[in-house]
């Protein structure tokens, strides 16, 4: 892990760009920390990470004002990393399906998620491994937000994950059913009852397929991006209640 660039926020929390090979990313740390702080890895949609700053940083200060340390990295195919043609190719097949009018099919969504999750969940892995080798960072660690399959994936395989907040809010494919019933660890899933972009009955059968003895379903109406505040304090809550 290399770092390029550290700044001080207003509210005293240490934002740092850093680097991992070609994978770009940024850690915030609390103000003042008597310990090693938790982590919470800050998934996000491929959008890029400069676009997505705005909202992960708000996200990151939150957690930070709890004690959490937070880290993102930007997704393959996004932001400044290689173009992915593949990628590329089945988000254009999305934007056709859906500005059609059509539904969008399982090769579509396949196209689309599976690869990220193939190749996103081990560049996560060796973030996990290259923030816990950090002094001011300790653990236990938890999974926030982003492509919902990453994060199935990685709660299935990651066993340094304790706990999970996922947005029901993206496509997923059959075959993450699968393995959603292999998750074990504590879940918050955040559903907006009128998000359209999203499959509401199939947000509803993905929560009813996790196999973990704790998970809670918050459903609130409005929108893709009409999460409410207090929404966001319920999930500040249950991290603080698994990481602390």
């Amino acid at each position: 892990m290399h770092f390029t660039s550290e700044q001080r926020l207003d509210d005293g929390v240490l934002e740092r760009a850093f680097t991992l090979g070609e994978i770009p990313g940024i850690l915030w740390t609390p103000a003042s920390a008597s310990a090693p702080a938790p982590l919470i890895l800050l998934g996000h949609p491929p959008l890029g990470l400069h676009k997505m700053y705005g909202r992960l940083a708000a996200r990151a200060r939150h957690s930070a004002a709890e004690g959490f340390a937070t880290a993102t990295i930007e997704l393959p195919g996004s932001g400044d990393r290689p173009r992915w043609p593949a990628a590329e190719q089945a988000r254009a097949d999305l934007r056709r399906a859906v500005e059609a009018g059509e539904p969008v099919s399982d090769e579509i969504i396949d196209a689309l998620i599976l690869p990220l999750v193939e190749k996103a969940v081990p560049e996560w892995q060796g973030a996990l491994d290259a923030l816990l080798s950090l002094p001011e960072i300790g653990g236990p660690v938890g999974y926030s937000g982003g492509v919902i399959s990453i994060g199935i994936r990685l709660a299935v395989v990651e066993p340094r994950i304790s706990a999970a907040g996922l947005f029901a809010g993206s496509f997923v494919p059959r075959a993450m059913f699968e393995e959603a019933r292999q998750v074990t660890i504590p879940l918050h899933v955040l559903l907006q009852w009128d998000d359209e972009g999203n499959d509401r009955q199939a947000a509803l059968d993905l929560f009813d397929a996790f196999g973990s003895k704790e998970k809670t379903l918050h459903a609130n109406m409005g929108g893709h991006t009409g999460v409410p505040q207090f929404a966001g304090d319920d999930a500040a809550k249950f991290f603080s209640r698994h990481l602390k």
